[in-house]
């Protein structure tokens, strides 16, 4: 059996971008050593992003995430209100039906949920 379980994003600031994955898409802090040089966060199914400090490394944002969640529109319109801007709203795009933001150090982030998906990606 194999399962990707973690992934390590190099950012500029690890507290930013945990409140970020927490406060937008309900990620739990799973560890926090007290140095502050990384953060990681986990998903619902267990899913851990290893938020590392590294603010040269994060200039190079290589890297697309795609989160799955109960309603995409529903999830634009809640961070829309909020104050977070998104690159495209939720339509159809090359890879499906959903929408697009950035993270604080420029990783994209593409939402999408099953039913949306279903209706309107292909």
């Amino acid at each position: 059996m194999v399962k990707l379980d973690h992934l390590g994003l190099f950012v500029s600031d690890p507290a930013r971008s945990a409140a970020f994955y927490v406060g937008n898409f309900g990620f739990a802090i799973e560890l926090e050593p007290p140095d502050g040089n990384m953060i990681a966060v986990k998903d619902d199914a267990d899913f851990t992003i290893f938020l590392a400090r590294d603010p040269e490394r994060a200039l190079n944002a290589a890297c697309d995430l795609f989160l799955q969640v109960d309603d995409v529109a529903q999830k634009h319109a809640e961070l829309t209100a909020r104050g977070v801007a998104f690159a495209k709203a939720p339509q159809k795009l090359f890879w499906g039906y959903g929408a697009e933001l950035l993270d604080p150090d420029g990783y994209r982030v593409h939402v999408w949920d099953e039913k949306s998906m279903r209706e309107k990606g292909s």
